[in-house]
Protein backbone atom coordinates (compact mmCIF):
# COMPACT_ATOMS: atom_id res chain seq x y z
CA UNK A 1 0.00 0.00 0.00
CA UNK A 2 1.42 3.37 -1.02
CA UNK A 3 1.25 6.62 0.98
CA UNK A 4 -1.31 7.83 -1.57
CA UNK A 5 -3.53 4.89 -0.68
CA UNK A 6 -3.36 5.97 2.95
CA UNK A 7 -4.06 9.66 2.28
CA UNK A 8 -6.54 11.28 4.62
CA UNK A 9 -8.75 14.31 4.01
CA UNK A 10 -8.76 17.05 6.60
CA UNK A 11 -11.98 18.94 7.40
CA UNK A 12 -11.07 21.73 4.98
CA UNK A 13 -10.42 19.25 2.18
CA UNK A 14 -6.62 19.36 2.46
CA UNK A 15 -5.05 16.00 1.70
CA UNK A 16 -2.88 14.72 4.54
CA UNK A 17 -0.36 11.98 3.88
CA UNK A 18 1.35 9.97 6.61
CA UNK A 19 4.81 11.04 7.75
CA UNK A 20 7.75 8.86 6.81
CA UNK A 21 8.34 6.01 9.23
CA UNK A 22 10.52 7.11 12.14
CA UNK A 23 13.84 5.32 12.69
CA UNK A 24 13.75 2.44 15.14
CA UNK A 25 16.54 4.20 17.04
CA UNK A 26 17.73 7.76 16.55
CA UNK A 27 20.79 9.24 18.27
CA UNK A 28 21.71 12.91 18.10
CA UNK A 29 24.90 14.57 19.35
CA UNK A 30 26.00 11.60 21.48
CA UNK A 31 29.25 12.17 23.40
CA UNK A 32 30.60 9.86 26.10
CA UNK A 33 33.90 10.34 27.89
CA UNK A 34 36.01 8.09 30.09
CA UNK A 35 38.52 9.97 32.26
CA UNK A 36 38.38 13.04 29.99
CA UNK A 37 39.04 10.94 26.90
CA UNK A 38 36.06 10.77 24.51
CA UNK A 39 34.89 7.23 23.81
CA UNK A 40 32.43 8.55 21.23
CA UNK A 41 32.19 12.15 20.10
CA UNK A 42 29.17 13.99 18.70
CA UNK A 43 27.66 10.96 16.99
CA UNK A 44 24.45 11.28 14.99
CA UNK A 45 22.98 7.98 13.84
CA UNK A 46 19.64 6.68 12.64
CA UNK A 47 18.87 2.96 12.64
CA UNK A 48 16.12 2.09 10.17
CA UNK A 49 12.95 0.34 11.29
CA UNK A 50 12.45 -3.17 9.97
CA UNK A 51 16.13 -3.62 9.11
CA UNK A 52 19.19 -5.42 10.46
CA UNK A 53 22.02 -2.97 11.10
CA UNK A 54 25.61 -3.75 12.09
CA UNK A 55 27.81 -1.38 14.09
CA UNK A 56 31.43 -2.06 13.12
CA UNK A 57 34.78 -0.50 13.95
CA UNK A 58 38.14 -1.31 15.54
CA UNK A 59 38.63 -2.17 19.20
CA UNK A 60 38.13 0.93 21.33
CA UNK A 61 36.01 2.64 18.66
CA UNK A 62 33.06 3.08 21.02
CA UNK A 63 30.67 0.52 19.52
CA UNK A 64 29.46 -0.98 22.79
CA UNK A 65 29.60 2.42 24.44
CA UNK A 66 27.17 3.79 21.86
CA UNK A 67 24.56 1.14 22.67
CA UNK A 68 25.01 1.39 26.44
CA UNK A 69 24.81 5.18 26.42
CA UNK A 70 21.75 5.12 24.18
CA UNK A 71 20.03 2.86 26.72
CA UNK A 72 21.19 4.92 29.70
CA UNK A 73 23.28 2.04 31.07
CA UNK A 74 26.25 4.43 31.22
CA UNK A 75 26.09 8.24 31.50
CA UNK A 76 26.60 10.47 28.50
CA UNK A 77 27.95 13.99 28.37
CA UNK A 78 25.46 14.94 25.68
CA UNK A 79 22.99 13.40 23.31
CA UNK A 80 19.33 12.77 22.67
CA UNK A 81 17.82 9.35 22.01
CA UNK A 82 14.46 8.44 20.54
CA UNK A 83 12.84 5.11 19.75
CA UNK A 84 10.36 5.02 16.87
CA UNK A 85 10.06 8.79 17.10
CA UNK A 86 9.39 9.00 20.86
CA UNK A 87 11.78 9.62 23.79
CA UNK A 88 13.46 6.47 25.07
CA UNK A 89 11.92 6.97 28.51
CA UNK A 90 8.43 6.44 27.11
CA UNK A 91 9.39 3.57 24.79
CA UNK A 92 11.54 1.26 26.93
CA UNK A 93 8.97 -1.52 26.70
CA UNK A 94 9.64 -1.66 22.96
CA UNK A 95 13.39 -2.31 23.40
CA UNK A 96 15.20 -5.55 24.29
CA UNK A 97 18.93 -5.61 25.01
CA UNK A 98 21.40 -8.51 24.87
CA UNK A 99 24.65 -7.48 26.62
CA UNK A 100 28.12 -8.77 25.92
CA UNK A 101 28.51 -12.22 27.39
CA UNK A 102 31.75 -11.16 29.08
CA UNK A 103 29.89 -8.53 31.10
CA UNK A 104 27.57 -11.04 32.83
CA UNK A 105 28.22 -12.74 36.19
CA UNK A 106 27.74 -16.36 35.17
CA UNK A 107 28.36 -17.58 38.73
CA UNK A 108 24.99 -16.21 39.82
CA UNK A 109 23.00 -19.30 40.91
CA UNK A 110 19.98 -19.32 38.61
CA UNK A 111 18.42 -21.75 36.18
CA UNK A 112 18.07 -21.22 32.46
CA UNK A 113 14.28 -21.01 32.61
CA UNK A 114 14.51 -18.34 35.32
CA UNK A 115 16.83 -16.23 33.17
CA UNK A 116 14.30 -16.30 30.34
CA UNK A 117 11.45 -15.47 32.75
CA UNK A 118 13.37 -12.28 33.63
CA UNK A 119 12.35 -11.07 30.17
CA UNK A 120 8.73 -11.11 31.37
CA UNK A 121 9.30 -8.80 34.32
CA UNK A 122 6.73 -6.29 33.05
CA UNK A 123 4.09 -9.00 32.95
CA UNK A 124 5.12 -10.56 36.26
CA UNK A 125 4.94 -7.30 38.19
CA UNK A 126 6.47 -6.58 41.59
CA UNK A 127 5.36 -9.85 43.16
CA UNK A 128 6.93 -11.87 40.36
CA UNK A 129 4.24 -14.54 40.46
CA UNK A 130 4.99 -16.98 37.65
CA UNK A 131 1.89 -18.54 36.12
CA UNK A 132 1.57 -21.39 33.66
CA UNK A 133 1.19 -18.97 30.76
CA UNK A 134 4.44 -17.22 31.69
CA UNK A 135 6.32 -20.51 31.89
CA UNK A 136 4.87 -21.64 28.55
CA UNK A 137 6.02 -18.41 26.91
CA UNK A 138 9.53 -18.80 28.34
CA UNK A 139 9.70 -22.40 27.16
CA UNK A 140 8.59 -21.36 23.68
CA UNK A 141 11.41 -18.80 23.55
CA UNK A 142 13.94 -21.45 24.59
CA UNK A 143 12.62 -23.68 21.83
CA UNK A 144 13.19 -20.91 19.28
CA UNK A 145 16.91 -20.84 20.14
CA UNK A 146 17.29 -24.61 20.46
CA UNK A 147 17.69 -24.68 24.25
CA UNK A 148 14.57 -26.52 25.43
CA UNK A 149 16.55 -29.40 26.90
CA UNK A 150 18.53 -27.05 29.15
CA UNK A 151 15.66 -25.30 30.96
CA UNK A 152 16.53 -26.72 34.39
CA UNK A 153 20.30 -26.35 34.00
CA UNK A 154 22.25 -23.77 36.01
CA UNK A 155 23.23 -20.93 33.68
CA UNK A 156 26.88 -21.12 34.75
CA UNK A 157 27.10 -24.75 33.62
CA UNK A 158 26.48 -23.89 29.98
CA UNK A 159 29.01 -23.23 27.26
CA UNK A 160 29.51 -19.70 25.99
CA UNK A 161 27.40 -20.30 22.91
CA UNK A 162 24.60 -21.82 24.98
CA UNK A 163 24.64 -18.87 27.36
CA UNK A 164 24.33 -16.49 24.44
CA UNK A 165 21.31 -18.40 23.15
CA UNK A 166 19.65 -18.17 26.57
CA UNK A 167 20.12 -14.41 26.68
CA UNK A 168 18.63 -14.15 23.22
CA UNK A 169 15.66 -16.20 24.46
CA UNK A 170 15.25 -13.74 27.33
CA UNK A 171 15.15 -10.88 24.82
CA UNK A 172 12.58 -12.75 22.71
CA UNK A 173 10.37 -13.14 25.79
CA UNK A 174 10.08 -9.34 25.95
CA UNK A 175 8.31 -9.32 22.56
CA UNK A 176 10.07 -6.05 21.75
CA UNK A 177 10.06 -4.10 18.50
CA UNK A 178 13.76 -3.16 18.65
CA UNK A 179 16.51 -5.62 19.57
CA UNK A 180 19.95 -4.26 20.53
CA UNK A 181 22.72 -6.86 20.72
CA UNK A 182 26.29 -6.28 21.84
CA UNK A 183 28.66 -8.69 20.07
CA UNK A 184 26.12 -11.54 19.85
CA UNK A 185 28.50 -13.78 17.88
CA UNK A 186 31.64 -13.25 19.98
CA UNK A 187 33.12 -16.50 21.26
CA UNK A 188 30.36 -18.76 19.93
CA UNK A 189 30.66 -21.79 17.67
CA UNK A 190 29.46 -21.92 14.08
CA UNK A 191 26.24 -23.77 14.98
CA UNK A 192 25.30 -21.15 17.55
CA UNK A 193 26.10 -18.31 15.17
CA UNK A 194 23.89 -19.89 12.51
CA UNK A 195 21.07 -20.37 15.03
CA UNK A 196 21.28 -16.78 16.26
CA UNK A 197 21.33 -15.23 12.80
CA UNK A 198 18.34 -17.36 11.78
CA UNK A 199 16.35 -16.04 14.76
CA UNK A 200 17.39 -12.45 14.02
CA UNK A 201 16.39 -12.72 10.37
CA UNK A 202 13.03 -14.16 11.42
CA UNK A 203 12.54 -11.14 13.67
CA UNK A 204 13.27 -8.86 10.74
CA UNK A 205 10.80 -10.76 8.57
CA UNK A 206 8.22 -10.08 11.29
CA UNK A 207 8.86 -6.34 10.97
CA UNK A 208 11.15 -6.07 13.99
CA UNK A 209 14.34 -3.98 14.01
CA UNK A 210 17.77 -5.37 14.91
CA UNK A 211 20.96 -3.45 15.74
CA UNK A 212 24.08 -5.46 16.57
CA UNK A 213 27.65 -4.58 17.45
CA UNK A 214 29.54 -6.87 15.10
CA UNK A 215 33.21 -7.76 14.82
CA UNK A 216 33.41 -10.11 11.82
CA UNK A 217 33.71 -7.96 8.72
CA UNK A 218 33.56 -11.00 6.45
CA UNK A 219 29.89 -11.64 7.30
CA UNK A 220 28.56 -8.07 7.23
CA UNK A 221 27.32 -8.29 3.63
CA UNK A 222 25.68 -11.66 4.27
CA UNK A 223 24.00 -10.90 7.59
CA UNK A 224 23.01 -7.23 7.51
CA UNK A 225 21.04 -4.74 5.42
CA UNK A 226 22.66 -1.61 6.79
CA UNK A 227 25.87 -0.66 8.56
CA UNK A 228 27.29 2.07 10.79
CA UNK A 229 31.08 2.41 10.67
CA UNK A 230 32.35 4.00 13.86
CA UNK A 231 35.70 5.07 15.21
CA UNK A 232 34.91 7.48 18.05
CA UNK A 233 33.11 9.53 15.39
CA UNK A 234 30.71 8.28 12.76
CA UNK A 235 32.65 7.48 9.61
CA UNK A 236 29.85 6.28 7.35
CA UNK A 237 26.34 4.88 7.55
CA UNK A 238 23.68 3.53 5.23
CA UNK A 239 22.79 0.44 3.20
CA UNK A 240 25.64 -2.06 3.13
CA UNK A 241 26.01 -1.71 -0.65
CA UNK A 242 26.68 2.02 -0.27
CA UNK A 243 28.45 2.43 3.06
CA UNK A 244 30.53 -0.75 3.42
CA UNK A 245 33.27 -0.04 0.90
CA UNK A 246 37.07 -0.30 0.78
CA UNK A 247 37.25 3.48 1.18
CA UNK A 248 35.08 3.64 4.30
CA UNK A 249 36.77 0.58 5.81
CA UNK A 250 40.18 2.17 5.31
CA UNK A 251 38.91 5.39 6.89
CA UNK A 252 37.47 3.48 9.85
CA UNK A 253 40.32 1.09 10.55
CA UNK A 254 43.29 3.05 9.22
CA UNK A 255 46.47 1.00 9.25
CA UNK A 256 44.81 -1.69 11.35
CA UNK A 257 43.09 -3.13 8.29
CA UNK A 258 45.64 -4.06 5.64
CA UNK A 259 44.85 -3.71 1.96
CA UNK A 260 45.19 -7.51 1.66
CA UNK A 261 42.37 -7.92 4.17
CA UNK A 262 40.18 -5.51 2.24
CA UNK A 263 40.89 -7.48 -0.93
CA UNK A 264 39.81 -10.65 0.90
CA UNK A 265 36.59 -8.97 1.95
CA UNK A 266 35.99 -7.84 -1.62
CA UNK A 267 36.20 -11.46 -2.76
CA UNK A 268 34.56 -12.57 0.48
CA UNK A 269 32.02 -15.36 0.70
CA UNK A 270 30.29 -14.77 -2.59
CA UNK A 271 28.40 -11.66 -1.52
CA UNK A 272 31.35 -9.46 -2.34
CA UNK A 273 32.39 -6.07 -1.04
CA UNK A 274 31.10 -3.06 -2.98
CA UNK A 275 33.83 -1.12 -4.75
CA UNK A 276 32.18 2.07 -5.87
CA UNK A 277 29.62 3.97 -3.82
CA UNK A 278 30.84 6.03 -0.91
CA UNK A 279 29.29 6.76 2.47
CA UNK A 280 25.84 8.20 2.91
CA UNK A 281 25.61 11.96 2.71
CA UNK A 282 26.29 13.57 6.03
CA UNK A 283 28.73 10.94 7.20
CA UNK A 284 31.41 12.00 9.59
CA UNK A 285 35.10 12.62 9.03
CA UNK A 286 37.26 10.00 7.38
CA UNK A 287 40.11 9.93 9.81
Amino acid sequence: MTPADLALAAKDGTVLTPAAEAPALSIRGMTVSYAEKPAIFSVDADFAAGAMTAIVGPNGAGKSTLLKAALGVIPRLSGEVSVFGTPLETARARVAYVPQRASVDWDFPTRVIDVVLMGLYRELGLLGRVRAAHRAKAEACLARVGMSDFAARQIGQLSGGQQQRVFLARALAQEADLYLLDEPFAGVDAATEAAIIEVLKTLKDQGKSVVAVHHDLATVTRYFDRVLLLNVRKIAAGPVAQAFTPQTLAATYGGRLASAQIDQLRLGDGAGLPTGAGPEAGAGPKA
